[in-house]
């Protein structure tokens, strides 16, 4: 297997893993918060057990060397595990996923803005794109069964926040960030525990929610491991699965209308991005071509 099938079949597997989230977030019947706060613990005491038995302490010890970078990755990591569970129960699903699609538009301002890198032209029309689809799903946030501006506005700070996260584990890549992902998530934990109440996660409910977190822990693991054999740009298409399919999924398992203006707005949002990244894939083929023999 070349390292290219290796990157896109990882890539791809931890895709189809978070695909389900948003419908695991609507299904299981407890508090938001008793839901986030299991959600993070369970996948964080997953992650962080998977990373100490396969390399022990020595990468959580890593972490020191990336400084800043690091603390900024796990708040960010943090607060986007909580963030979407939240954000899932206070609009439509459809609205969440594909405001969070906007994340490449924050990582592209981030890294000009701290990292000094510039914003191609490619980039400035994808941003314009993109804002003019975020428009469109706001506008509908008032006409569609199930949304809301608050969740939307949410979705929209998660985008940011993790956006950030990106970007600090860019600037430290020689870092790997996967033990970073269990102390945000276990951290995300503790600080929930005082107002989670834990205890009222329905028994029944246990098997689903033992069954998300591991969905979750796979796709932690799959999406962290893609990167190191594919491009960013082959990384953003297949992420873009997952906007598509997760609406989808939850419309045909439990009829939640997406509306036409979170119909629209995607289509907009994800054909930008879609473009963009495909264009950024091909005009790398280009560069890293083989010169032909004469």
């Amino acid at each position: 297997m070349t390292d290219q099938t290796k990157g896109l079949l990882l890539t791809f597997l931890g895709v189809m893993c978070i695909v389900p989230e948003a419908l695991f977030v609507r299904v299981i019947d407890a508090p938001m918060l008793t839901l986030a706060f299991w959600k993070v613990t369970l996948v964080g005491v997953a992650i962080g057990t998977g990373v100490l038995v396969a390399q022990g302490t020595a990468p959580f010890r890593a972490l020191h060397r990336a400084g800043w970078a690091s603390a900024i990755y796990v708040g960010g990591v943090a607060c986007a595990g909580v963030g979407f569970v939240l954000a899932v129960r206070l609009t439509s699903v459809a609205n969440v996923v594909f405001i969070l699609a906007s994340l490449p538009v924050f990582a592209a301002i981030y890294s000009r803005v701290f990292l000094g890198e510039p914003i191609s032209r490619r980039m400035f029309l994808t941003i314009a794109a993109v804002l003019a689809g975020l428009a469109v799903i706001a506008f509908g946030s008032g006409e569609t069964e199930n949304a809301s501006r608050a969740g939307d506005l949410l979705a929209l700070a998660i985008s940011a926040i993790f956006a950030g996260a990106l970007t600090a584990a860019r600037h430290a890549r020689a870092v790997s960030m996967v033990p970073a992902v269990a102390l945000a998530y276990l951290l995300a934990g503790l600080v929930l525990l005082p107002v989670a109440q834990p205890l009222q996660m329905p028994g029944s409910e246990l098997p689903q929610m033992l069954l998300y977190a591991v969905f979750m822990a796979a796709s932690a693991g799959l999406i962290a491991l893609g990167p190191r054999y594919i491009s960013s740009a082959e990384v953003g298409l297949l992420v873009l699965l997952e906007s598509v399919l997760a609406p989808l999924l939850v419309w045909a398992v439990l009829g939640e209308d997406p509306g036409i203006y979170a119909l629209i707005g995607g289509a907009i949002v994800l054909g930008a991005l879609f473009l963009s990244n495909l264009f950024a894939l091909a005009r790398r083929r280009r560069v890293v071509a083989p010169l032909p023999h004469h």
